[in-house]
């Protein structure tokens, strides 16, 4: 926690689950175990044993057991199930609060004793057999709930729709970022991009999701511009060899870089930010391009509009032409450029911070828990 936090308010325990994360929902939970813990309560994370070696939960003062959660399910479920019910069993919690649906399917087979909340981070977009069995998941999760949260304004609706008895807006606040560690030079310059070349950037997971093909289509484009953009995509996962294959055939000037734990540096060497995914919630890279000040485009999509306002040139998704002209309009005028990166910074200031966060989070614990209530007074 980076921001003030709040003042203890809700000295209970809670137990925050997650299945396999490399970014946006891990990054969420190590921010609210973090922040509760500080305001307070007793903090169990209960996820893969990956999770705690990425994103050190216990480094910010939560105890960790691992229950192996994968991000697809699994006949190893029904031993997620089991060792999720014995870690509640071996440290009793007032509230269970799970983040995704497939936490959330675990947690509500788990059948625990104290109160389950269930934040839905992402909505199903999947089809075919796969997306009904998602959908399947949805609809159990959200009759098994005490709380459904919603990331953004549609989940809220679609938790309320599957039948949640209670759906609240839950808005999820990026972790501030450090400062960066080194000038926009050196940034720069690790890529190789002289002064008056553009870097164009993107941070998220290498998911079909994400539609990175739609970039990497653009940036093809953008080889006869002179000077040509340089496009750097930071994130691992899934889509990593097609995605390379797509470049190498597109001869597009892009690079995917792997994971990376310098998103500050690489926003300090950026000209323009690049979202364009088929959905998003509070997308964590779209906040933290926002708050550096680094002119955004992304998709109209989800939670996105709501999020980011006018600080950002909004686009259909998966729309290359869309896209392309977007970021050109933006190379081509420095004057607007600069604009849209100061109503992105004026927006990104009245969103809620991660302290906002850890108090709405304890102001609903404590409403679950009516035998803590007198601790709040």
């Amino acid at each position: 926690m980076t921001d003030a936090s709040p003042a203890p308010r809700w000295p209970g325990s809670v137990a925050l689950v997650l299945a396999s994360s490399t970014g946006g929902v891990g990054q969420h939970v190590r921010s609210i175990a973090g922040g509760l813990t500080e305001a307070g309560a007793s903090v169990l994370v209960c996820g893969p044993a990956a999770t705690e070696e990425q994103f050190g939960f216990t480094g910010v003062g939560a105890r960790f057991t691992p229950v192996e959660i994968p991000a697809s399910p699994t006949p190893g479920d029904a031993r997620a199930v089991t060792a999720l019910r014995r870690a509640l069993a071996d440290t009793p919690v007032d509230v269970v609060h799970a983040h995704g649906l497939r936490a959330g399917l675990v947690a509500a087979l788990a059948r625990p004793t104290a109160p389950l909340v269930v934040t839905w981070h992402n909505a199903v977009l999947a089809k075919g057999l796969r997306g009904a069995a998602s959908r399947l998941v949805e609809r159990i999760v959200a009759r098994s709930v005490r709380v459904a949260l919603g990331a953004s304004a549609d989940l809220v609706d679609r938790a309320a729709a599957l039948g949640a008895a209670d759906a609240r807006l839950a808005p999820v606040a990026a972790p501030t970022l450090p400062p960066p560690g080194r000038r926009r030079a050196a940034v720069r310059a690790e890529f190789g991009v002289t002064a008056d070349r553009p870097l164009i950037l993107s941070v998220g997971r290498l998911h079909p999701q994400k539609r990175y093909d739609v970039l990497i289509d653009a940036a093809a484009r953008w080889r006869t511009r002179t000077p040509a953009p340089v496009v750097v995509i930071a994130g691992s996962g899934p889509a990593y060899l097609p995605l390379a294959a797509r470049i190498s055939a597109a001869r597009a000037p892009v690079t995917l870089l792997g994971h990376r734990t310098d998103v500050a540096d690489l926003l300090a060497g950026a000209d323009l930010a690049v979202v364009t995914s088929d959905w998003e919630a509070r997308q964590l890279f779209a906040q933290e391009a926002l708050r550096a000040g680094v002119p955004l485009v992304a998709t109209a999509v989800g939670g996105l509009p709501e999020l980011v306002g006018d600080g950002a040139v909004l686009v259909p998704p998966g729309d290359v032409d869309a896209v392309d002209a977007a970021v050109r309009d933006l190379l081509d005028d420095p004057v607007r450029r600069a604009e849209v990166g100061r109503r992105g910074l004026a927006r990104a200031a009245t969103w809620p911070t991660e302290a906002d966060t850890v108090a709405a989070l304890a102001d609903l614990y404590a409403e679950l828990t009516p035998q803590h209530s007198a601790g709040n007074r």
